[in-house]
């Protein structure tokens, strides 16, 4: 089974500004400050481009965790993807897509992702993953809007 789901956030700031911030390593730190995320090998600053990569650390759930991700797709300033290419999922796909709106950018997050583990996973997923990621990618959106503005 895979999770599915979408977050929409409006900012009020150019798309192109928007998506730059979007794929900006220590703007993605800085989002997930509260799990102490860090970079521990591959691309370590700066604006990231097709077909970099970069493995990050952070605590969640009590548990250092690893993860590889890579950008795959780019279209700037509408689309990219990054995806796990190592770590604790059994999949993980984030699209993030900008478009113009009157006043500013709309930002959608389209995230799929599986836990291992077969039927424990699956259960994992209900129980835990679904609303700690989607909280996680909230409360990114929320950082990008906060800095976007300034």
């Amino acid at each position: 089974m895979t999770v599915r789901f979408t977050q929409k956030t409006k900012v009020e700031a150019p798309r192109v500004r928007v998506f730059d911030l979007s794929l900006t390593v220590e703007h993605h730190l800085g989002s997930m400050a509260k799990s102490g995320e860090r970079v521990i090998s591959g691309v370590r600053s700066g604006v990231m481009k097709v077909g970099d990569e970069v493995s990050w650390a952070a605590r969640h759930f009590g548990v250092t965790w690893k993860m590889t991700s890579r950008i795959t797709e780019l279209e700037r300033p509408r689309r990219f993807v990054d995806e796990q290419i190592r770590g604790p999922f059994a999949r993980f796909r984030h699209e993030h897509l900008f478009e113009e709106i009157d006043g500013g950018t709309r930002m959608t997050d389209n995230v799929e992702f599986a836990a291992p583990f077969g039927p424990l996973g699956r259960l994992a997923e209900r129980i835990l993953l679904a609303g700690y990621i989607e909280k996680l990618i909230r409360e990114r959106a929320a950082y990008l809007l906060s800095i976007a503005r300034k």
